[in-house]
């Protein structure tokens, strides 16, 4: 498993917009490609417990830090919204020239992940094949605005006081908010937690967290949009979820279960909000076998 500051010394860039965004890129295994999308407030560093057994299985793995996360750049005066997240997504795959890819998405990512679904499934039935997306495994995350439970310091930085919260927080809130939704028994440690610090507030990222947290403003705007993504979708989607996870939780997969045709769900019981982090074999586990048994059979 790699250190963090390794993690970024082997990143590369990309330029969207005029600004630097990091993303990591690894060759494997297989033919196939995994697009790896973060959630908020952290970045691509989400992923380096699983890193080592996605890469045995993809032959390409790739992980950007979305603008305004992690190692990207950071631009005050900037309008961050999911569909510009989603752009980066495409005009990286565009620029490796790939034409295929499979997502696994975390919670801020889903929403990432849900607007890429509705181009994608526009895109094939205007019969364009270009950017073919062919599997997607979502966990934890606010899929139906009407069951996240957002914390409160996430409606803090919603709210008409959201600039000065954003610039005040300290890194022992930030701690305190952050290790309040793994589960009891998976908690991160100081030296995790300070990791995650430094990925919310390098480049003075933490003065952009009240025009990030607009993204809950847009999964309200967009539900049928993107919640009509996942209910329409032609491809395998598997939504594996930490039960114990007090924002998209054990809540979001009962919901989950409503409202998509043949739900595909696996619920970790002893997990929070970073499965990923929290119980990576498992999480590893679960998407393996999704792509081993749905994925396959679905391939042409």
């Amino acid at each position: 498993m790699e250190e963090f500051a390794t993690w970024r010394a082997n990143g590369r860039r990309l330029t969207h917009r005029g600004h630097q965004v990091f993303w990591r890129d690894d060759t494997g295994g297989g033919d196939q490609v995994l697009v790896c999308i973060h959630g908020f407030p952290t970045a691509s560093w989400d992923w380096h417990r699983i890193w080592p057994g996605l890469r045995e299985r993809f032959a390409r793995v790739i992980a950007p830090d979305m603008i305004g996360f992690g190692w990207s750049a950071k631009p005050r005066h900037y309008d961050y919204r999911i569909t510009d997240q989603a752009d980066i997504h495409e005009s990286l795959l565009r620029e490796q020239g790939i034409d295929r890819f499979h997502i696994l998405a975390h919670d801020y990512g889903d929403t990432v992940a849900q607007e890429l679904l509705a181009r994608a499934s526009a895109r094939r039935a205007a019969g364009d094949r270009s950017l073919v997306l062919e599997s997607v495994c979502l966990l934890n995350g606010g899929l139906f605005p009407e069951a996240h439970r957002p914390r409160p310091v996430q409606r803090l930085l919603a709210g008409p006081l959201g600039p000065l919260v954003g610039v005040l927080g300290n890194e022992r809130t930030f701690h305190h908010s952050l290790a309040a939704v793994f589960g009891p028994d998976s908690k991160p440690t100081e030296a995790e937690l300070h990791q995650f610090w430094l990925l919310w507030c390098s480049k003075h990222g933490k003065r952009n967290g009240h025009k990030l947290i607009s993204y809950l403003a847009e999964r309200r705007k967009q539900r049928q949009r993107w919640v009509g993504a996942l209910q329409q979708a032609k491809v395998p989607i598997r939504f594996v979820d930490g039960v114990l996870d007090p924002v998209s939780g054990g809540h979001m997969a009962r919901r989950y279960r409503e409202l998509i045709p043949d739900p595909d769900v696996v619920e970790l019981p002893n997990v929070g909000h970073y499965p990923q982090l929290e119980a990576p074999e498992q999480t590893l586990a679960a998407l393996l076998e999704f792509h081993d048994k749905r994925v396959h059979e679905s391939t042409p």
